[in-house]
């Protein structure tokens, strides 16, 4: 069978073109430099191959009828072509050699491969250029189906492209991984030995204690047996002495036996005896008998009931004995028990220390397995504009929240500078009434010093003002006084852009926050007259008109200007004025310098303090407010209960002050509001936490002590 003429057909004379999948991204400069390497390859080839790879300018059919069991299986056996071709290719002879084409091909591509220096690091594209050279000449020759080789070719061109992207991408996530699991593997290795060294302490600590326990426990076996050796002296004392009394009553009464014999005796041996009256010597015989009988029973009652007793100085002597020996018993008794004691909290404080290190360890497990690395701000140095220097003084003093803020709005910056244009945000009734605009308008593209400036002209023409309009229609009003109608818009949109990119700056934070409705013009006003009435108490203390003030001056002045803040908070106000705890009273200190703006709006670190202690104190207020109350945030709150909390928390508050409060947090006119004892339990009802966003947004500090703390 005749092969096909693809040098004939229609698109014979249709130049290469690559055929880019939609979705895909290709990038043009690689794929520019690739083909214009191949052509220039490929034409040098096509002068000396073109004549060879063809025969008369036919293709060989060999594979078909050679090899056509192996490759054209995967064909439908149900199509009429393959049926006609299958009997035409079964009659071909089977030991047919493989055509010129394909054996010039298979060389060439032999010879390509081995020129190739395959030991560097890109030896798989290099070995990939021979195979992309050969599919070039199969697309130059098979013209019928070029588009489609070339749209197959440029597809795995974008794909190949595609990977190198991702590959390169992917290669410093290798090495930050490397080092990630560097670290954390440190900061194990630190806390195992860490923990190996209080383990070994905790179990010296419990030899110790051992030791200790046992040396009491011999001295307990000690005492018992000198206790039971003194039990065993008491017995044989007193079988001593029972012995001692049986023998004195044995002594007794042969004593009396012997007296008894001794006057029988010298009765009957006294001469005058016989001369006495035998009735009156028989009635001193029965009466002496009596007398006799009588204390021979005192004698045995005697006996029965002080027969057992011993003499009071052994008593007392075996009695001290015996109170030493349990005294010394008590405190035996009282020192093991303490030490069995000390023991169980030494075995509860062991079993504590080993649940909290179990639980420190699955928490370091946990932390090893979600936590990230601290970041490396050092990096931003080469990033942020002006180098080393503005970065260092961009970053002090301030933690990674704060510096990631500081690189957002640097970066921010830098895309705001390339905006050319703002996108209008229509005119829903979400939007500001200083920003209703439909299309696009103007980047007017000013410094940070300009916009600063700008705001501050604002404030000054607002305190002029009697500020009947709403804050966001008197900006606009500005911009349109000092710009003109036609640009009012554009510069509207341009300063709401960087006042809510510069969040960290506090002339934009702040205007910010009072041009969107988050907070009340009392606040900013209240602030400034708080710092002029703090400089004015200073100027008055300094006597000599030098613009020096002593440290003792500083704390007097702001005690006078807040009679109610802690003493703590005075002293960090002083320590941000300069105050070290090395400064004496008598240091001096210009006190001007404390309340100096830079350029962009920026306050020393003095002002920066009061508005932080400041929100602190108001947070401290709501707070207070809230435990009051005791009750949720979800929770409804009522009128009169909040007039009560306030009062107790804050007794100095005044009649108009306390409206005020109650008005704004219930949102109703103080002249609506109803007059104390007049009000009914369930009239005025308000969830608590919106109660608190709108007392946050007003100016809101202490009045007055309370009750059990007096005032500074």
């Amino acid at each position: 069978m005749a092969s096909p003429k693809p040098r004939c057909s229609s698109f014979a004379t249709t130049s290469r073109t690559h055929i880019q999948p939609s979705g895909v991204t290709v990038d043009d400069s690689y794929l520019t430099e690739t083909k214009s390497s191949q052509n220039r390859k490929f034409s040098q080839r096509q002068k000396t191959l073109s004549c060879q790879f063809s025969i008369g300018g036919h293709l060989s059919p060999w594979p078909t009828y050679t090899s056509g069991q192996t490759i054209l299986h995967n064909r439908k056996p149900c199509s009429y072509d393959y049926r006609k071709r299958a009997g035409s290719w079964q009659q071909q002879p089977l030991g047919t050699t493989k055509p010129r084409y394909l054996e010039q091909l298979e060389n060439y591509l032999r010879k390509e491969l081995l020129l190739l220096d395959l030991s560097t690091d890109s030896a798989q594209e290099l070995r990939l250029q021979p195979y992309r050279e050969i599919f070039e000449f199969f697309i130059e020759d098979f013209k019928t189906y070029k588009p489609l080789l070339s749209s197959i070719k440029n597809a795995y061109e974008v794909m190949l492209a595609h990977q190198r992207e991702k590959i390169r991408a992917l290669e410093p996530l290798k090495a930050k991984l490397v080092t990630m699991n560097e670290d954390c593997n440190e900061r194990i290795l630190a806390m195992r030995a860490e923990e190996r060294y209080e383990i070994s302490m905790l179990k010296k600590e419990k030899m110790n204690l051992l030791k200790l326990i046992d040396k009491k426990n011999e001295e307990k076996i000690s005492l018992q047996s000198e206790v039971s050796k003194l039990r065993k002296n008491l017995a044989e004392e007193y079988l001593h002495y029972l012995s001692e009394r049986d023998a004195r009553k044995i002594l007794i009464a042969d004593l009396n036996e012997l007296r008894y014999q001794r006057e029988d005796m010298s009765l009957a041996q006294s001469p005058g005896i016989w001369g006495e009256d035998p009735v009156k010597l028989t009635l001193a015989l029965k009466m002496t008998r009596q007398d006799l009988t009588r204390t021979q029973m005192e004698l045995n009652t005697m006996k029965a009931n002080f027969g057992d007793v011993v003499p009071r100085r052994d008593f007392e002597m075996q009695e001290k004995t015996n109170k030493d020996l349990q005294e010394q018993l008590d405190s035996l008794r009282d020192d093991y028990e303490e030490v069995c004691k000390e023991h169980e909290l030494l075995l509860q404080l062991h079993m504590t220390t080993l649940k909290e290190r179990d639980q420190f360890y699955s928490e370091l497990q946990e932390i090893q397995r979600t936590s990230t690395p601290r970041p490396d701000w050092t990096k931003c140095e080469g990033v942020v504009a002006g180098g080393p220097d503005r970065w260092q003084m961009l970053a002090e003093g301030k933690n990674s929240d704060q510096l990631v803020d500081v690189l957002l709005e640097e970066i921010g910056e830098g895309l705001l500078r390339e905006k050319d244009f703002f996108p209008g945000l229509g005119y829903g009734e979400a939007i500001p009434s200083f920003l209703r605009f439909d299309g696009i308008v103007e980047n007017k593209k000013p410094t940070k010093k300009d916009v600063v400036n700008l705001l501050k002209d604002a404030w000054k023409e607002r305190l002029v003002e009697e500020q009947k309009e709403k804050f966001p229609d008197f900006f606009f009003n500005f911009l349109e006084n000092r710009f003109g109608p036609g640009d009012a818009m554009a510069w509207a949109y341009t300063i709401f852009e960087n006042i809510k990119l510069f969040r960290s700056n506090e002339v934009m934070s702040q205007f910010y926050a009072l041009l969107m409705g988050k907070r009340s013009e009392s606040v900013y006003i209240k602030q400034k007259e708080t710092v002029v009435q703090l400089l004015k108490e200073m100027t008055n203390a300094d006597s000599q008109n030098e613009g020096l003030i002593t440290m003792e001056n500083l704390s007097t002045a702001l005690k006078s200007t807040f009679p109610f803040k802690r003493e703590e908070r005075i002293q960090q106000l002083m320590e941000a004025g300069g105050w070290h705890s090395n400064s004496s009273n008598a240091d001096l200190l210009n006190y001007h310098s404390l309340f100096i703006e830079d350029e962009e709006g920026q306050s020393m670190p003095f002002v920066q303090k009061l508005w932080e202690q400041y929100m602190d104190e108001k947070d401290e207020y709501l707070q207070e407010l809230k435990q009051e109350l005791g009750l949720e945030l979800h929770d409804k709150v009522t009128l009169p209960k909040v007039r009560e909390a306030l009062m107790n928390i804050d007794p100095g508050l005044d009649k108009q002050t306390l409206n005020s409060y109650l008005s704004q947090a219930f949102q109703l006119p103080m002249t609506e509001l109803p007059e104390e004892g007049e009000e009914k339990e369930e009239g005025i009802v308000e969830q608590l936490q919106i109660a608190l966003e709108q007392l946050q947004m007003i100016d809101l500090r202490r009045m007055g002590p309370r009750e059990q703390e007096p005032a500074s």
